[in-house]
């Protein structure tokens, strides 16, 4: 796990912007599970692109790859509404989603200009071939809501997914990447100081 130099957002325990913490990577990277136990172990809001998707799923129905990218975009909307209306109240919040650079640091900007907010940015590595394994895994998987049409992205498709360059986003604040090929050697207690520190708990 590496991180940048960049101070905490608290002195002597008090907070002075509310923190927003992103934790971002590629599809398979294992955001979703880090994120939740970020939540877990700090009891602050996680607004997660999935749950919001399958949400819209569950409300509008699914059918094909053409409405799931079409209630993705919908999803992204509500996402940055969500995080905005906890950054608002001046609270503290997780949000995961495997954000690209080019469309979602101009979108971060324009949010810590009505709410500023310290950031802490968490990018997961994780090696290709673990990736497609995990992917195919999880579009087999029944737990995964059926929505989201894996088993209709073509090999190509998926390629190029995997392949984008998931990297941090330039909105300042401090970033730590890890390595997640494999979950056992994650260190979470070393990533669970980090923000401890930056949340000044």
């Amino acid at each position: 796990m590496s991180d940048d130099n960049n101070p905490p957002s608290s002195v002597a325990g008090h907070r002075s912007l509310p923190v927003l913490i992103l934790v971002t990577g590629a599809p398979g990277a294992g955001k979703t599970t880090l994120a939740r136990r970020i939540a877990q172990e700090f009891r602050i809001p996680l607004i997660a692109k999935d749950d919001i998707k399958e949400s819209l799923f569950d409300s509008l129905g699914w059918k094909d790859r053409a409405w799931s990218q079409q209630l993705g975009r919908a999803t992204m909307r509500l996402l940055f509404y969500f995080v905005g209306a906890q950054l608002a109240a001046g609270c503290s919040c997780i949000v995961e989603s495997n954000f690209r650079a080019e469309w979602a640091t101009p979108e971060f900007r324009a949010l810590r200009a009505r709410h500023d907010f310290a950031s802490l940015q968490v990018v997961l590595k994780c090696e290709r071939d673990a990736l497609a394994q995990r992917f195919h895994a999880r579009s087999n998987s029944t737990a995964r809501h059926p929505g989201h049409v894996d088993a209709l992205v073509g090999d190509q498709a998926i390629a190029e997914m995997l392949e984008r360059d998931y990297r941090a986003l330039e909105i300042g604040g401090r970033v730590i990447e890890m390595d997640t090929t494999n979950f056992a050697k994650v260190d979470y207690a070393e990533l669970f100081r980090a923000i401890r520190l930056e949340l000044g708990k």
